[in-house]
């Protein structure tokens, strides 16, 4: 599917009812999500006929796009039961029928090791898609709990936004890891003024989409 003809589906999508700045619960943009998703099935082909893991879904629009791209099967886990509860409004809406939601905590199924994992997702999906918190709000460290989470359950690769200032770290990890990592681009994420702590009407964050990769795929 050309790309924007994926925006353009992905254009009526739903958005949070009531955000919660401690999940950072700001929404991919259908541009954005549109892009990755895009992506990802052209240059890697790791979506169509694949099954996919949105990983802190929210709303579902990378859910939602991954159907459209024809994946084979997708899970949606989140933590917030209101977000979930907006993701299946959506899939109703779009009368998506392969696809699962399920509540849930990603520190909860994270093993202190990648190389010591039992849990009962571990390799259970080919590929990974998520936008996570970047880990501004009290919430440190949390998109790397995200991405190890990701790796833990994929057999391909994790794709992922990140913050573009922490570039470096991501290098780091992902050779502490024994992964690749590629960065694939970069966007200008725009957070409009949702909470009271924000001062300005709007603003625009880089960030890098980035694909972990596991080194024997």
């Amino acid at each position: 599917m050309k790309l924007q003809k994926l925006q353009s589906h992905l254009e009526g999508i739903d958005e949070f009812d009531n955000p919660k700045i401690l999940l950072e619960q700001y929404p991919t943009s259908p541009h954005i999500a549109a892009v990755m998703l895009h992506e990802i099935q052209l240059k890697f082909g790791d979506i169509a006929g694949c099954s996919v893991l949105d990983l802190g879904c929210g709303c579902g629009i990378l859910t939602i796009g991954s159907v459209i791209q024809e994946a084979a099967y997708v899970l949606g886990i989140d933590v917030d039961k209101e977000a979930l509860e907006v993701c299946q409004r959506n899939l109703n809406e779009y009368e998506i029928s392969n696809v699962d939601l399920l509540q849930q905590d990603i520190v909860n199924i994270l093993p202190k090791d990648l190389k010591d994992s039992k849990k009962i997702l571990s390799k259970k999906f080919d590929t990974v898609i998520m936008n996570p918190p970047f880990g501004t709000k009290k919430n440190a460290g949390i998109d790397m709990d995200f991405v190890r989470a990701g790796l833990m359950m994929s057999t391909n690769a994790v794709y992922s936004l990140h913050k573009s200032t922490t570039r470096e770290h991501l290098c780091k990890k992902a050779q502490d890891w024994g992964v690749s990592i590629d960065f694939l681009g970069q966007f200008e994420f725009n957070i409009a003024k949702t909470f009271k702590c924000h001062k300005k009407k709007e603003a625009d964050i880089e960030v890098d989409f980035v694909r972990f990769g596991h080194k024997n795929k």
